[in-house]
């Protein structure tokens, strides 16, 4: 409920209105809030309907008969013009303080009302954005666990460290390789790789027992620690151009780099 509907149902135009007390520009106006705003047309109808119930509590049942005793005086009596006169009763004014004070308790509710809906709002978006701080913490602790098992793999004394550089078909590629035997771990350190044409990748191979063992694509884009599959007795390593989405069988007429393991 904005500041305005709240400062003309305070203004008391409302019961004016209701027992016919306004001038014609204020008459105006209150039709004109009874018709836009919907919480001045309930104000206004919660107060005609205080009214009406203080008006039966208050009212008085006839004596049986008044109206055969009132029919039969105006027949001995001539008709005169009589000048209404206004009079309010007590009850009516009774009437009009209770439906004040109903519409003040009103909009009070709605006004608490608003401002426990927006609390409660807030308080979601707090317990949203402690969910997902606590969501990134959890994320966050098993990336630095990732990173802890990693650096003692590589500090490890068993862990053999291989640097492999590119030859003149790729002068800028360099790659590391740590393979611990005994573990028996094998991870891929990609530090620079020179861009290829899209229809084209890098790809890592092993030699053994004569045969060329795929160990996966180089990206250049995935520069960090890259697990892949450790064979034993492998005799060496070497990386080739092949085909985008890899090869099945070495080219070794593409192959820009290779290092022997013993």
């Amino acid at each position: 409920m904005n500041e305005k509907i709240i400062t003309f149902l305070n203004s008391g135009l409302l019961d004016k209105y209701l027992i016919g007390d306004t001038t014609s520009e204020e008459t105006r106006m209150v039709e004109s809030y009874i018709a836009r705003y919907p919480e001045v047309q309930n104000a206004y109808n919660m107060l005609q309907y205080n009214l009406e119930v203080v008006a039966k509590s208050n009212a008085v049942e006839a004596p049986k008969g008044i109206l055969n005793n009132i029919l039969d005086e105006l027949d001995d009596k001539p008709v005169v013009n009589l000048k209404p006169q206004k009079n309010t009763k007590s009850w009516f004014k009774f009437g009009v303080a209770a439906s004040i004070t109903a519409i003040a308790f009103a909009a009070t509710s709605y006004i608490f009302y608003n401002q426990n809906l927006k609390l409660s709002k807030e308080n979601q978006v707090v317990v949203d954005e402690l969910f997902d701080l606590r969501s990134d913490i959890d994320k966050n602790n098993l990336m630095l666990d990732n990173v802890m098992r990693q650096l003692l793999k590589l500090n490890n004394p068993e862990t053999e460290k291989y640097i492999i550089k590119g030859n003149e078909r790729a002068k800028d590629l360099k790659t590391v390789a740590y393979i611990n035997p005994k573990e028996k771990t094998s991870m891929i350190d990609v530090v620079s790789l020179p861009q290829l044409p899209e229809e084209q990748c890098y790809q890592i191979w092993a030699e053994l027992q004569g045969k060329m063992v795929s160990l996966g694509i180089l990206n250049e884009a995935d520069r960090k620690l890259k697990e892949v599959p450790y064979l034993e007795d492998a005799l060496a390593l070497s990386i080739t151009i092949e085909p985008k989405g890899g090869n099945q069988t070495a080219s070794t007429d593409n192959s820009v780099a290779e290092i022997d393991l013993h």
